[in-house]
C-alpha cells in the first residue's frame, strides 16, 4: 500500500469512526450496562492483540463471556458455556464490536483489513506473510466476511483449535495478503457495505 493510500485510509477511518460513534454511543452505553450486570464485572472487555508492525495494543469490546471453571482457551465456538445470554445477542448482532470504533479513532485499528489476533498468530508470521503487519488490523475485511460464521464452523469440529490452526488461519493469511497487495479505497467501501448487509 502506498503512502497516499495509507493517508486516505486513515482520513476515512477518523471521519467514519466519529460519525458512527455519534450515532451509536447510546447502544454502546446500554450494552455496557447490561454486560456489567450480567457478568457482574466491568462491561468492557479489553485484551492484548497484535497490531501494526507487531506492536501490542488493547482491543475494546462489549463483554460477552463470564468465567466458567474448567473452561479456558482463546478459541471460541458458538456453544462455549462462557457466553452469556446477552453476550450471544451481542455477538450475533456484532454489537460487541462497537467499542472498537474507539480503537479506530485512536489509531490502533482501521475499519477494513485483517482482524487483530492474540499473540501466537500474527506475530509469528514469516516471509511474505509479514506484509499483513504493515497495516492496522481492522473491524472487518474479506477474511472476516468469509468467516462471519466462524464460531459455528468451529463448533462442528472435534478439535476446534486444531481446525482453526490448520485450516482457517492459513486461509485468512492468504486472503489478507491478497487484500493488502491489491488494496483500493473502492474495495474497502465494498467490504463495509457487505459487512452491513450481513
Amino acid at each position: 500500500m502506498s503512502s497516499w493510500g495509507s493517508f486516505i485510509k486513515r482520513v476515512f477511518d477518523i471521519f467514519f469512526a466519529s460519525v458512527v460513534i455519534f450515532l451509536t454511543w447510546w447502544i454502546i452505553f446500554i450494552s455496557f450496562v447490561i454486560a456489567s450486570i450480567e457478568t457482574r464485572s466491568f462491561g468492557i472487555f479489553m485484551q492484548k492483540r497484535v497490531g501494526r508492525y507487531g506492536e501490542l495494543f488493547r482491543v475494546f469490546k462489549i463483554k460477552t463471556m463470564k468465567p466458567v471453571e474448567g473452561v479456558v482457551g482463546t478459541t471460541t465456538t458458538a456453544h462455549d458455556p462462557r457466553i452469556t445470554k446477552s453476550g450471544k445477542f451481542f455477538r450475533d448482532s456484532k454489537i460487541d464490536e462497537l467499542p472498537q470504533l474507539f480503537n479506530v479513532l485512536f489509531g490502533s485499528m482501521s475499519f477494513v483489513g485483517p482482524r487483530p489476533d492474540v499473540e501466537g498468530y500474527a506475530d509469528k508470521l514469516e516471509g511474505e506473510d509479514r506484509i499483513i503487519l504493515s497495516i492496522r488490523p481492522a473491524i472487518t475485511g474479506p477474511a472476516s466476511i468469509k468467516y462471519r460464521d466462524e464460531e459455528k464452523i468451529l463448533a462442528q469440529q472435534k478439535s476446534p483449535k486444531e481446525y482453526n490452526d490448520r485450516v482457517i488461519w492459513p486461509d485468512k493469511v492468504a486472503i489478507n495478503r491478497e487484500y493488502i497487495q491489491n488494496w483500493s479505497f473502492g474495495r474497502d467501501i465494498g467490504y463495509i457495505i457487505k459487512t452491513l448487509r450481513g
